[in-house]
């Protein structure tokens, strides 16, 4: 007895068709409703400036006006010779006190000795003081120191030429204006004739 042959596996019709394929997701639509976050851009680096150092003018001259600065110097001689003249007569003339003066330039007169003294000691002083602010750190001290000492010796003289107090006194007093005269009058010239950016101390 023979065993029955199963029949044979039903074969598609379409042995060749694949599975439907699923749509495509729909995209998504934004909703107009909602408010999004703006896109925070990173804010531009500027340079930043830097302020150049400012440069002190520095004079390309000499630190002085010396013309202007000797004409001050004259004019100081004038004024220390007036004093001397006006000295004598208030005290030699008005008070009738003799004048103690040593005539080294042989002019045989009180009055012309403090003229021609005045104008000498004006000059040497103008010139003293040019050098100075020409060559030292600190010309206004400098000069200052030597104008001090200077007026007191020639203030604390007389009494050393004569035994007559008040002759002495009255000499000393003249012979100290003369030097406080020149000493302020050449310190207001050279402050009118320095050149711009020139600092003297």
């Amino acid at each position: 007895m023979s065993t029955p042959t199963p029949p044979p596996e039903r074969q598609s019709a379409y042995p060749h068709q694949t599975p439907p394929t699923p749509p495509p997701a729909p995209a998504p639509v934004a909703d107009p409703t909602m408010v999004y976050p703006a896109a925070v851009q990173p804010a531009p680096v500027q340079p930043v400036p830097v302020a150049a150092a400012p440069v002190a003018a520095v004079p390309t001259g000499p630190s002085i006006d010396a013309g202007r600065f000797w004409a001050g110097v004259v004019a100081t001689a004038l004024v220390t010779a007036l004093i001397g003249l006006v000295g004598v007569l208030i005290v030699d003339q008005i008070l009738d006190i003799e004048l103690v003066v040593k005539d080294v330039f042989g002019t045989e007169s009180t009055g012309a000795a403090y003229v021609v003294g005045g104008v000498l000691c004006s000059v040497l002083a103008g010139g003293l003081l040019h050098v100075l602010v020409l060559s030292t750190p600190k010309p206004r001290a400098f000069f200052g120191w030597i104008m001090f000492l200077g007026t007191l010796t020639a203030a604390l003289l007389p009494l050393t030429w004569t035994d007559v107090l008040e002759s002495a006194i009255a000499s000393g007093l003249v012979n100290a204006v003369i030097g406080i005269a020149i000493w302020t009058l050449l310190l207001g010239v050279l402050s009118r004739t320095l050149r711009p950016g020139t600092l003297v101390d």
